[in-house]
């Protein structure tokens, strides 16, 4: 049972994985900051300077009615370049290289199936004994 675990997690694509969340993570969280500290306050810089901030305030006077609008649009845009810089850096190139495996395997010859190989076998075997006088 030990060993079947460690064979599972030894395995190539479950280190692999295990990098790619850790990084991910990592690149999401400078993405984040990102949007919270350099865009939200630009699109916050379009408001008047007695407001908050971009966004609505129900109850005049009380904080918790405040619609923070800034935060939902960086939190989007946040979304966005997550989601770019995986299409890009990550789908796209491995969609190609499957693509190139794929091509790759229709231009090479097909192995020879079983039969196949048993019949040439069996023609080497033929060619063997006649040439030896048909004695075995």
């Amino acid at each position: 049972m030990i060993k079947g675990f460690k064979d599972f997690i030894l395995r190539g694509n479950v280190v692999d994985l295990a990098v790619a969340v850790v990084i991910g993570a990592a690149f999401g969280s400078i993405v984040t900051s990102f949007t919270q500290r350099i865009l939200q306050p630009l699109i916050n810089a379009i408001t008047p300077p007695e407001s908050p901030g971009f966004g609505i305030q129900i109850v005049p006077g009380k904080e918790s009615t405040y619609i923070d609008i800034a935060s939902v649009i960086s939190a989007a845009l946040n979304f966005l370049i997550v989601a770019a810089v995986v299409y890009f850096l990550i789908v796209l190139p491995l969609n190609h290289l499957k693509e190139r495996r794929k091509r790759g395997e229709e231009a090479g010859p097909a192995e020879p199936t079983d039969v196949e190989l048993l019949i040439e076998i069996r023609d080497l075997l033929r060619e063997q004994r006649a040439g030896s006088g048909g004695h075995s």
